[in-house]
C-alpha cells in the first residue's frame, strides 16, 4: 500500500523534491521546441520543400518514429555509462544545434542545397531527443522511493510541464512559421531549446545526486584510445550521420523498426525468464504488454501533427472571433487540455484510490483507448452532420482534442510511472527507452495510415477517405480498449502491486535483517518463493 514517506530533511516546493521543477522546466523548454516544430513541420515538407501530401507523411511517420527509436540508445548508454543527468545535458546541446539549423531554409524546393542542412537538423534533432527523453523521465522517478505517494502526482505535474511548453510552442511557432516566416517559426523553437539546457546546467545541485554515471572513475577509462566518457559523446555524434541518412529514406526505417524490436523484446524475454526472480520476471511480462499496446495508441494519435493538420487545414471552418486561425495552432489544444485536466486526473486517481475505486493501470490503458476511438467517431460525426462539400465546423477538432487528451492522460502519464516501478533498478531507463521504441512504431505506423489517405484521396476513390479511415480506425481502437479492461486483473496481478520492492531487492541481494518485520499488506521473500 502507497505511502507518503517524505525523507527528513528533504527540501520541498508544492510537497515535492525541488529538483523536480527543474526537471518540469527543462522540459518544458524542450517540448516548447519540439512541439512547434511539429506543428509546421508537416506543412513546411508540403509548401516549403515542395514534397507531395503522401511523400510528406512518410517523411513526418519516419521522423517522429526515429524520435523514439533512439531513446533506446540513449538509456543504455545512461545507464551503462554515463548516467541519466549527462546524457540529458548532452542530448540538449545536440538539440539546440539542430533546431538552431532548422532556421536556415533556403530557397525551398526539392533542388535547393539547403535540402541537405534540413536533413541534417533533423538527424541532430532526432539524437538529441534520444538521448534526453528516456532519461530526463527517469530522473524523475529517482526523486521518489518506492511505495511513496506522490509518484504518480509527480509524474502527472512533470506531464504538464510537458504540456505547457508544447502549448506555448505549438501556438507561437506555428503562427510565426505560417503568418510570418519558416524562419521565424523554427528560429523562437531553437531560443526555447536553449532555455531548456541553461535551467538543466543552473537546477543540477537540486537533483541531489540522482542520475550519476553508474561508475565514475569507468568514465576516465580509456575505450579505443578515448576516455569512455567522450566515446559515448562520439557514439552520438556517429549516430547522427546513420539518422542523417535513415531520415531520407523512410523504408529502411520501418525494416530497422521491426529488426530493433525483435531484438529488445527478445532480450527482455531472456533476461526476465533466465536472469529475474519471479516478481521481476512477472512485471516485466506486464510492462510488455502496456508496451505493447503504444503503437495502437500513438500510430492513432499522431494523426494530429500529419493527416489531422492537413484536414483541419483543408476542410475545416477555421474562423473563429473574425480571424481564420491558422491549422497548425490546433496542435496546442491537446497540451492546453492536458494543462487544465491534469490537475482533475491527478486528484481523481488519488481520490478514487482513498476508496478502494482506482482502476488498475491496465484499465486506464483501455479507457484511454476506448476515448480514443471515441474522438475519431464524434469527428466524423460532425462532418457527416455538415454535409458533404461544406465545412466541418470547428468545433469537432475542439472535440476530438478533447476526447484523446482524456484518453492520453489515462495512458501516457500513467504509463511513464509504470515502467520506472516495474523495472529493476539495473534495467529502468532501458525499459523507459523500449517504451519509446514502441510508440516510434506507433509513428512509422501513423504515417503510413496518413500516407494511405493521402493516396486515395489523390485516386478519387471516396468523396470522403480521410473520414472513412477514421470511422475504421476509431471502432478497432474502442474494441481493443474494451478487451483490455476486460484482462485488466490477470494483467494486475502480475504487477505484483502488494510487493515491498526495497526490501525485497535486500532480501534478493542477501541484505535482508534478520527480524526485520514486513510493512502491512507486503509479501514477505519466503512467501514470493
Amino acid at each position: 500500500m502507497a505511502t507518503n514517506p517524505v525523507p527528513a530533511g528533504e527540501k520541498t516546493f508544492l510537497g515535492h523534491p525541488r529538483g523536480l521543477f527543474v526537471l518540469f522546466f527543462a522540459e518544458m523548454w524542450e517540448r516548447f521546441s519540439y512541439y512547434g516544430m511539429r506543428a509546421i513541420l508537416i506543412f513546411y515538407l508540403v509548401q516549403h520543400w515542395l514534397f507531395s501530401e503522401q511523400k510528406a507523411y512518410l517523411i513526418y511517420g519516419a521522423y517522429t518514429a526515429l524520435v523514439y527509436i533512439t531513446p533506446v540508445i540513449g538509456g543504455y548508454l545512461a545507464d551503462r555509462y554515463i548516467g541519466q543527468r549527462k546524457a540529458v545535458q548532452y542530448g540538449a546541446v545536440l538539440l539546440v544545434i539542430g533546431h538552431g539549423l532548422m532556421a536556415f531554409e533556403g530557397t525551398g524546393g526539392q533542388d535547393s542545397p539547403m535540402l541537405n542542412v534540413f536533413w541534417l537538423a533533423l538527424a541532430f534533432i532526432i539524437m538529441g531527443v534520444g538521448f534526453l527523453k528516456a532519461n530526463i523521465s527517469a530522473i524523475v522517478g529517482q526523486l521518489y522511493r518506492q511505495g511513496d505517494a506522490r509518484r504518480d502526482p509527480a509524474f502527472t505535474i512533470f506531464y504538464m510541464g510537458i504540456n505547457l511548453g508544447a502549448a506555448i510552442g505549438s501556438a507561437l511557432v506555428a503562427y510565426l512559421g505560417q503568418e510570418i516566416g519558416w524562419s521565424w517559426g523554427f528560429g523562437a523553437a531553437g531560443i526555447g531549446m536553449l532555455l531548456g539546457l541553461i535551467v538543466f546546467v543552473w537546477g543540477r545541485p537540486a537533483l541531489l545526486g540522482k542520475g550519476e554515471a553508474p561508475d565514475p572513475a569507468l568514465l576516465k577509462k580509456p575505450m579505443l584510445g578515448v576516455p569512455t566518457e567522450w566515446m559515448v559523446y562520439l557514439i552520438g555524434l556517429v549516430g547522427v550521420v546513420v539518422v542523417w541518412f535513415l531520415v531520407q529514406y523512410q523504408s529502411v526505417v520501418g525494416w530497422l523498426l521491426a529488426l530493433f524490436g525483435a531484438v529488445v523484446v527478445a532480450y527482455l524475454l531472456f533476461t526476465a525468464v533466465f536472469k529475474l526472480d519471479r516478481v521481476y520476471r512477472d512485471r516485466i511480462l506486464a510492462a510488455l504488454f502496456l508496451i505493447g499496446l503504444q503503437p495502437l495508441f500513438w500510430a492513432l494519435f499522431e494523426q494530429a501533427g500529419s493527416s489531422l493538420n492537413i484536414y483541419t487545414d483543408e476542410q475545416v471552418n477555421r474562423e473563429l472571433l473574425g480571424w481564420e486561425v491558422p491549422a497548425g495552432m490546433f496542435q496546442s489544444l491537446n497540451a492546453i487540455y492536458i494543462i487544465l485536466l491534469g490537475p482533475v486526473f491527478a486528484w481523481l486517481w488519488l481520490a478514487l484510490a482513498r476508496r478502494g475505486l482506482e482502476p488498475s493501470t491496465p484499465a486506464k490503458f483501455g479507457l484511454g483507448l476506448v476515448q480514443l476511438g471515441l474522438g475519431f467517431l464524434v469527428l466524423v460525426a460532425g462532418a457527416v452532420a455538415a454535409g458533404t462539400g461544406n465545412p466541418t465546423p470547428v468545433i469537432f477538432i475542439f472535440a476530438i482534442y478533447l476526447l484523446h487528451t482524456m484518453g492520453e492522460l489515462c495512458l501516457s502519464p500513467v504509463g511513464l510511472s509504470a515502467m520506472t516501478k516495474l523495472a529493476p533498478a539495473s534495467m529502468v531507463s532501458l525499459l523507459m527507452g523500449t517504451w519509446f521504441l514502441a510508440s516510434a512504431a506507433g509513428n512509422y505506423i501513423g504515417g503510413l495510415i496518413a500516407h494511405a489517405t493521402g493516396a486515395e484521396a489523390a485516386e478519387g476513390a471516396a468523396a470522403t477517405p480521410v473520414l472513412d479511415v477514421y470511422q475504421q480506425i476509431g471502432w478497432i481502437a474502442i474494441a481493443v480498449g474494451v478487451a483490455v479492461v476486460a484482462v485488466s486483473p490477470l494483467i494486475r496481478k502480475l504487477m505484483h502491486e502488494d510487493v515491498d520492492t526495497e526490501r525485497h531487492d535486500r532480501a534478493l541481494a542477501g541484505q535482508e535483517e534478520v527480524g526485520e518485520p514486513a510493512a502491512a499488506g507486503t509479501r514477505t521473500d519466503q512467501e514470493l518463493r
